[in-house]
């Protein structure tokens, strides 16, 4: 087995890492199942005699102030809120494996060239650079929120892969293949990433639940995903005018966002130990 699939199966054994997974795993099967069993999250059956209606049997999260079930729309808005993270997260993971494996490896000028920019994009607040340049839009298409959020979250991983590719090209192997002629792209595809995957997956995994968090706040904002398709933040956002009197409104997307960042968080933590058990 490999080391990647050896740590994979060591954090599903790590309590952590089976409750993270297991929470995950339940929402994506509602989010996949939810247009078949669930109503329509466009729906308004009834504004003004079914709106703001409190968790029941029919609706067990409740109605919204448009009348639609909360309850379709929280799981709705998983499959967005998933989607862009997994997504911005496996975009930003390319970036940063690709710049710091170029680090790392080539040295010299180009290494201390690409760490200067990373330094420098590190000191600007990203959720400061993203209200920056989405301020310009008067409507986000999620793709476009996607790359703008995957774009501005490689820099610690490529600090993270450069240090991962400084260390293992110090090893005999790496050294064998360099005297045996082996181009650089070999070396680089066929040994060097493979080995550095295990703190990568973990950074991916940590990733998701901050740009489900980023994501939420954008959202909230009105910079992010846009009505009518659903949106934890945006939810949230749509809630503040009946906060005290329909408080679940607010209640239930925040759980989900709570439920789905610290699931991440847990799965993360679970395989950086198995990655690296001198961090637990």
């Amino acid at each position: 087995m490999s080391p990647l699939g050896a740590a994979i199966r060591a954090a599903a054994r790590d309590p952590r890492g089976r409750a993270g997974l297991g929470f995950l795993g339940l929402l994506l099967l509602l989010a996949l199942l939810a247009p078949a069993v669930l109503p329509d999250p466009a729906a308004q059956p009834d504004p003004l005699g079914a709106s703001n209606l409190a968790p029941s049997l029919l609706h067990p999260f409740g109605t919204d102030p448009l009348s639609r079930d909360l309850l379709s729309r929280v799981v709705t808005g998983a499959r967005v809120s998933l989607g862009v993270a997994l997504l911005a997260v496996a975009l930003s993971i390319t970036l940063g494996a690709l710049v710091g494996v170029a680090a790392g490896y080539l040295g010299g000028a180009v290494d201390t060239a690409l760490m200067r920019l990373v330094d420098g994009a590190l000191a600007i607040p990203r959720l400061f650079l993203l209200l920056l340049v989405l301020a310009v839009w008067e409507r986000v298409p999620v793709l476009t929120l996607v790359v703008f959020i995957g774009a501005t979250g490689w820099f610690g991983t490529s600090r993270l892969v450069r240090a991962e590719v400084l260390r293992i090209r110090e090893e005999s192997f790496i050294r064998a293949a360099e005297a045996l002629g082996a181009p650089r792209r070999r070396i680089i595809f066929r040994h060097l990433l493979p080995n550095a995957l295990g703190p990568l997956l973990v950074a991916a995994t940590l990733g998701v639940g901050d740009v489900i968090l980023v994501e939420a706040g954008l959202s909230f904002l009105g910079l992010g995903v846009q009505p009518p398709t659903p949106s934890w933040g945006g939810m949230i956002l749509d809630a503040k005018s009946v906060l005290v009197t329909a408080p679940w409104n607010a209640i239930f997307p925040g759980l989900a966002i709570l439920g789905t960042v610290l699931s991440a968080n847990l799965v993360g933590d679970a395989l950086r130990d198995a990655v690296d058990p001198g961090s637990a």
